[in-house]
């Protein structure tokens, strides 16, 4: 059998689940030429039925199966792995695949990249002091970085002391032929959603429905703009796709205020894009973010986009022209919103239109696929000295 000569690119992350991460790594593998790379997935925990959205037929799938905690004694593991793999790089993302980036060193991996991909619900601000430490423990084994918003570039380079020339500010890309508008601009059916009513406007959200996501914000913000505007009872409605622990907890909001009627609650879904061209208004109440996927696939979709002003959302949502850009965690600002565009459905139109244009302009996935193309090339012909002196350099480096 003939040896294949295509560097393999390890992605490395803590699970291969349903998330905006893991959607951006399925994106670039099935979108990068097959003759570039050869690419295998490592989770440190699970990989899930999530892989069967990488349409590539040879790329392999690792769980290392870690228990909660520190991975140290995951170290020697990873060693190994990374031993007989021999992947040219090794790609983690966020803290919590950065563990790693040890044992990729140890084990002579010649280049070894890491994303920043949003924050977590524990640090919201990127201000915890013991988090940006760990960041700076693992950043001699890192030769070059990938931050996917200005804010978690700034993050890198002014709190964990990352030299601006080695961190690369990539967006997430979106598939504009599969998110695009329903055809004739009418709001398509959505299977099983009882909401089909062409006098219906439904607003929604796509994502999982854990804390950091705040879909809770969304319901009480849903609440208010019925108590301000009693009239659009009528046709004003909510989906909420998703499953997680806030799930339960969004449906008993809704359900003590009367409303749960007026709301669909299906769970997961594998049809987002249809999903999406279902809806008239979408909306992201996240309370952190990096580059929020879900948003950059309404606003192929034509969707207008409401979206709390965290991480790089503000980077996608141009307010006033392709959406609003609302505070977190105020469900009053997020009524007063969804009451204006519901009122305004020709204005609603208009800005979804131009979010449409914004992303085929800015946002696509041949741009994303070339940057992180670039990088693994540029990083492949010159590869960073391996040697523990040149690591303790770069950990003394400013």
């Amino acid at each position: 059998m003939p040896v294949d000569s295509r560097p393999l690119v390890a992605h490395v992350v803590y699970r291969f689940d349903t998330g905006g991460l893991e959607n951006g790594i399925v994106n670039l593998i099935n979108h990068m030429p097959g003759s570039a790379y050869r690419h295998a997935v490592v989770a440190l925990t699970d990989v899930t039925e999530f892989r069967q959205r990488v349409t590539r037929t040879d790329v392999e799938f690792i769980s290392l199966h870690k228990p909660p905690g520190h991975g140290f004694r995951l170290y020697p593991k990873l060693y190994r792995l990374f031993k007989q793999m021999r992947p040219a790089i090794v790609h983690t993302r966020n803290l919590a695949a950065l563990e790693a980036q040890m044992p990729a060193w140890a084990a002579g991996v010649p280049v070894r990249l890491h994303g920043e991909h949003g924050r977590d619900v524990t640090d919201l601000h990127g201000e915890n002091r013991t988090l940006q430490r760990v960041r700076r423990v693992y950043r001699p084994f890192v030769h070059h970085y990938f931050a996917l918003s200005r804010d978690l570039a700034g993050y890198l380079k002014d709190k964990v002391h990352v030299p601006a020339g080695r961190i690369t500010q990539v967006y997430n890309g979106v598939d504009v032929d599969r998110f695009s508008p329903p055809p004739c601009g009418v709001r398509a059916s959505i299977a099983g959603c009882p909401f089909n009513d062409p006098g219906h406007w439904l607003i929604g959200t796509v994502g999982r429905m854990q804390a950091v996501k705040d879909q809770t914000n969304l319901v009480q913000a849903f609440v208010l703009a019925l108590q301000q505007q009693p009239a659009l009872r009528e046709r004003l409605r909510l989906v909420l796709i998703g499953d997680g622990a806030l799930r339960e907890q969004c449906a008993a909001l809704l359900r003590d205020a009367g409303l749960l009627d007026l709301a669909w609650l299906p769970g997961e879904r594998s049809d987002v894009a249809e999903v999406m061209r279902g809806l008239d208004c979408f909306v992201l109440p996240s309370l952190a973010e990096g580059i929020s996927n879900t948003i950059l696939e309404a606003m192929a979709t034509g969707l207008p986009v409401i979206a709390t002003d965290v991480g790089g959302n503000a980077d996608l949502v141009v307010h006033g022209q392709t959406g609003e850009i609302v505070p977190s965690k105020q469900p009053k600002a997020l009524a007063r919103s969804i009451v204006g565009l519901a009122l305004q459905p020709e204005q609603t139109r208009a800005l979804g239109l131009a979010g449409r244009q914004r992303v085929q302009a800015r946002f696509s996935l041949p741009a994303m696929v070339a940057t992180y193309q670039l990088v693994y090339n540029q990083q492949l012909r010159s590869p960073g000295d391996n040697s523990p002196s040149a690591a303790k350099g770069r950990a003394d480096s400013p």
